[in-house]
């Protein structure tokens, strides 16, 4: 089981990460953050992200799929942006969320990366 910080920092190995954050979507509150730049604040992104995943969700409760998310990603021109909801006990209402640079990120793996991140994190 890996940490909180532990978890940041494998996740900005990612190849193309900018930064990554762990997330409470219920506050919209960053509980942890790495990375990131002067021009991309991650407490920022992690408000404005859980919008996203409060919007999912609901859709997702009204329509009875029955179903949870492995991840959402939304593509830009220059980056990725994957949001993976945290499924253990632990993690209920939170999510990683990771920036990735579109030239250098292999997205399949930085899926799969991220899904073992994910199911290994403790909080």
């Amino acid at each position: 089981m890996a940490s909180v910080d532990t978890a940041l920092k494998e996740a900005m190995t990612i190849e193309g990460s900018i930064g990554v954050a762990l997330v409470d979507y219920n506050s919209g509150m960053a509980l942890g953050t790495l990375g990131g730049t002067k021009d991309f604040d991650l407490n920022v992104a992690a408000a404005g992200n859980t919008d996203v995943v409060r919007a999912k969700m609901r859709t997702m409760e009204m329509l009875n799929l029955g179903d949870s998310i492995e991840d959402i990603l939304i593509t830009l021109r220059h980056q990725y942006h994957m949001i993976r909801p945290v499924q253990s006990r632990s993690g209920k209402g939170l999510f990683l969320y990771i920036s990735l640079d579109r030239q250098r990120a292999n997205l399949a793996m930085a899926r799969h990366h991220l899904s073992r991140i994910e199911s290994d994190l403790e909080v």
